[in-house]
């Protein structure tokens, strides 16, 4: 586990099941209809309680990728899921960039107007999705580094579900805590 401090926020990267995490909100890595699916999408659905968090958001009606949209947390630890989408990557001259930023601040957008002080991220896009997950995790790194500044949070964590992933997310972070 890596940790910096960015004024009173703690931004980690760790290596864990992101669905465990006992937190104000954990980011779900969603796609547009919000139905749920494969990967760390389909493991929120069926960890919070796959009828509840589809009705909850069934009621929202989707999301455009690049945005962010929250629920209750319902049966998870968390309190809420704020359901990120970030873009299917092509081949980077298609705005995956920008998409994918804008789903990290969107995210922390909607976690800020809800009070909540801790959020954990997974590495959004970075699986089926195919971005480049040194591209991502910079990317994701600048993101949380920018809303740390904000101090609207306590806790901000990119969590890895393995220690590869987590390796490179540790080194955007040192990489960045070092500029």
């Amino acid at each position: 586990m890596t940790t910096i401090r960015r004024g009173e926020t703690a931004i980690e990267v760790i290596t864990a099941d992101i669905i465990t995490l006992e937190i104000d909100a954990i980011v779900n890595a969603a796609n547009q209809s919000l139905k749920g699916g494969g990967g760390v999408d389909g493991a929120i659905h069926r960890a919070a309680g796959k009828a509840k968090l589809q009705e909850a958001c069934r009621a929202i009606g989707g999301c455009p990728t690049g945005e962010a949209r929250i629920t209750d947390g319902f049966d998870l630890a968390a309190r809420h899921i704020i359901h990120a989408v970030g873009p299917r990557w092509k081949d980077g001259t298609k705005g995956e960039d920008d998409l994918l930023a804008s789903a990290y601040r969107h995210s922390f957008a909607l976690a800020g107007d809800h009070g909540i002080r801790s959020i954990a991220f997974p590495a959004i896009s970075t699986g089926i999705y195919g971005f480049p997950k040194d591209r991502a995790a910079n990317i994701a790194v600048s993101e949380c580094l920018a809303a740390a500044e904000t101090g609207k949070f306590d806790r901000i964590m990119l969590c890895c579900f393995s220690s590869a992933d987590a390796a490179t997310y540790e080194g955007a972070l040192t990489r960045e805590a070092q500029t």
